[in-house]
């Protein structure tokens, strides 16, 4: 894993991401104490959408759910 100070970061970026994608770590430091590290991106590493997690489950929905809280909300607005 090397280390790299802002200043060279800043100057040579494009060269730092080429060495990242080669697959080297890199730590950015600020006055020797290491800010930020930088590591190729994996696409598996984003988490997984959750479609499907209640695909088993039996969900209930009330007959009334398209009117729950009318009244209230129909009050607060001056509707009805």
């Amino acid at each position: 894993m090397g280390i790299v100070n802002i200043h060279e970061a800043k100057t040579h970026l494009s060269r730092l991401i080429a060495r990242v994608m080669s697959g080297e770590h890199l730590v950015i430091a600020k006055a020797g104490k290491p800010v930020v590290q930088m590591s190729a991106y994996q696409e598996d590493a984003v988490v997984p959408k959750r479609i499907g997690f209640l695909k088993d489950e039996e969900i209930l929905i009330p007959d009334d759910f398209n009117r729950m809280g009318q009244d209230e909300i129909e009050e607060m607005f001056g509707v009805g």
